[in-house]
């Protein structure tokens, strides 16, 4: 039978193939510097974007020419349709009419989607004449300034991280006179600043009296059809020597760099919304010539892509998404995870791992560095709060290590459970985010149980006898015993939910009959034991991953005294305003800061969802 006439080879849909766009492969501009928004299109997924800095100036008289506003072309990022984006457009460095004459620095360029906001330096001044001539360092490096000396005076250093499109390249160098020179002869002229596709022109001493050429920036025309300009980036040109022939310019970087100036001849601004360094001032002429003239103002572009065509059609869109390349939206997230402490043996528990990634707060251990945020893609994530490890069953003369507490997982980021306490008679707290403290021994210091890195510290030693002390458990903030045999460590303070509160710290190791208990470090852990006094162990604090505290062995009169369990651990994510979290179970809350930012705090394992 044939098929109808309006029916398509398409996978069933009725009707001509669908072509409907879900955004059109748009180019949009920001011009005016200072505060501004971008809105991208209603289905808009992904925009590829060109952010450029303020040019620097060039420096006075006989001066380096200014450096071009640094230049990011970043590669495409998830964004939601209809959705406002901050941004902020560098101007250039002003006019230098006055000495000491250093060229000033161009104003950075930044625009902000979700919790990340990407930034292009502002360009480096041009060098001046004087003690100094160095160029400036920025997105691009300004010139340095020529000399009478025999020093070499060194151009301004662009920033190049590792990322795509490189901010800029350095400002070209002056080298000394040429031997021989007679004074006032023969001096380097000044050096063109960096542009953002090449370095600027160095200068040497000798008959040559030009300034140096800025550095070339990049065309964007291809990229970027119907920008406002056809290139950005160009750096300034150097300011020519005294004697120097009418013309014999530091020519300007192309694509939006300014010319250094010679006797009747000003140098020349970096052109509007190219990030174009400004052209050094030459060595004499009218006071117009000695000026180093302005840096050119920066721009944001944006191009809304949805596919190579700008076009996503339903079989692409179908396509993308069955091979997993269809773009996440999402959101850049900071983290607490607190895996649960360990319990006590003879020794304290260890406090549960701890791993931090909120503003510059860090995690546990010694020479913890900062964690990265986490990018969370809109949909469910699983989330695992580990529970405390239970204290040893007993604690007689050949007592149990308390067990290991578990872990807690969010995303790719796993916190280990804290170590339990060691047993008698001498044995080492178990290792674990933090370790656990060492069980009581008969004659000398024993072992400790080591902490995880980046994450908490080992277990504190027991001490022989007379006292037969056991170890604290080690604490996301200390050792266990820093503040005395057998105490157990501190732990940090977060204020992640906007509230600073203190959690990780591990349990206080057990006594015997000649000495008091001691104490959980702060931060949820728990107390030792002791027998003389009569005093149990307490458990870690929930949702704190403290370590339990160490159970005591008895003696004739008083029973042994069990040791007691490590708390639960906890899971903290906080997000920009703009995302919005669901915690499942409704034992898990969400909140809203005064600043707007969205917190989901897991108290219990479950889901959030990201929207």
């Amino acid at each position: 039978m044939a098929s109808p006439a309006n029916s398509s080879q398409n996978g069933g849909i009725i009707g001509k193939t669908n072509t409907t766009s879900f955004g059109k492969c748009t180019v949009t501009s920001i011009t005016a510097t200072g505060a501004g928004t971008i809105t991208t299109q209603a289905g808009t997924r992904v925009i590829q974007t060109l952010l450029v800095a303020g040019g620097g100036s060039g420096g006075r008289n006989m001066a380096g020419g200014g450096g071009a506003g640094g230049v990011r072309c970043l590669s495409p990022i998830a964004v939601c349709g209809s959705t406002p984006y901050a941004a902020v457009i560098g101007a250039g460095a002003a006019t230098v009419t006055s000495p000491p004459g250093s060229g000033l620095y161009g104003t950075d360029t930044t625009l902000t989607i979700g919790a990340t906001t990407y930034t292009a330096e502002g360009g480096g001044g041009g060098g001046p004449i004087g003690a100094c001539h160095v160029g400036g360092d920025g997105g691009s490096g300004g010139g340095a300034a020529g000399n009478t000396s025999s020093a070499t005076r060194a151009g301004g250093s662009g920033n190049t991280p590792a990322q795509p499109c490189n901010q800029g390249n350095p400002g070209g160098g002056v080298g000394s006179p040429y031997p021989g020179a007679p004074a006032g002869a023969g001096r380097a002229a000044g050096a063109g600043g960096g542009g953002a596709g090449g370095a600027g022109g160095s200068r040497d001493g000798g008959p040559c009296k030009a300034g140096g050429a800025g550095g070339a920036g990049i065309p964007i025309t291809s990229t970027y059809p119907g920008a406002p300009v056809t290139g950005v980036g160009g750096g300034g040109g150097g300011g020519a020597m005294a004697d120097g022939p009418v013309g014999a310019i530091g020519p300007a970087g192309p694509h939006g760099g300014g010319a250094g100036g010679t006797n009747g001849t000003p140098a020349t601004t970096g052109t509007a919304n190219t990030g174009g360094g400004g052209g050094g001032g030459s060595s004499t002429g009218s006071p117009s010539d000695y000026d180093g003239y302005a840096g050119g103002s920066g721009i944001v572009i944006v191009k809304e892509l949805n596919s190579a065509s700008g076009v996503w059609s339903m079989q692409s869109q179908f396509s993308a998404k069955s091979q997993g390349t269809w773009p996440q939206l999402g959101y850049d997230s900071s983290y607490l995870v607190i895996a649960g402490g360990g319990g006590g043996g003879y020794g304290g528990g260890g406090a549960g791992g701890y791993r931090n990634s909120f503003a510059s707060e860090t995690p546990g251990g010694p020479s913890a560095t900062t964690e990265s945020q986490i990018f969370l893609p809109s949909g469910d994530h699983t989330i695992t709060v580990g529970a405390g490890g239970s204290g040893a069953p007993r604690c007689g003369p050949q007592g149990n290590s308390g067990s290991d507490g578990n872990d807690s997982i969010f995303s790719t980021i796993t916190s280990i459970g804290g170590g339990g306490g060691g047993a008698s008679p001498g044995l080492s707290g178990r290792l674990g985010g933090s370790g656990g403290g060492s069980g009581r021994c008969a004659t000398s210091p024993s072992t400790v149980g080591a902490g995880t890195s980046n994450q908490g510290f080992p277990g504190g030693v027991a001490t022989g006898t007379p006292e037969g002390q056991s170890g604290g458990g080690g604490g996301a903030g200390e050792a266990g015993g820093t503040d005395g045999v057998g105490f157990g460590g501190d732990g940090l303070s977060s204020s992640i939910t906007d509230s600073a509160v203190t959690r990780g710290g591990g349990g206080g190791g057990s006594a015997d009959h000649t000495t008091a208990p001691r104490a959980g470090g702060d931060g949820g852990g728990g107390a030792g034991s002791a027998n003389d006094p009569g005093v149990a162990a307490t458990g870690g604090t929930a949702n704190t991953g403290g370590g339990g505290g160490g159970g005591a062995p008895g003696y004739p009169g008083s029973p042994p005294r069990q040791a007691a369990a490590g708390g639960s651990g906890v899971v903290i994510v906080r997000g920009p305003s703009a995302v919005t979290f669901t915690a499942a179970p409704c034992t898990n809350t969400t909140s809203t800061t005064p600043g707007g930012c969205k917190v989901a705090t897991f108290t219990v394992s479950g889901t959030l969802t990201v929207s």
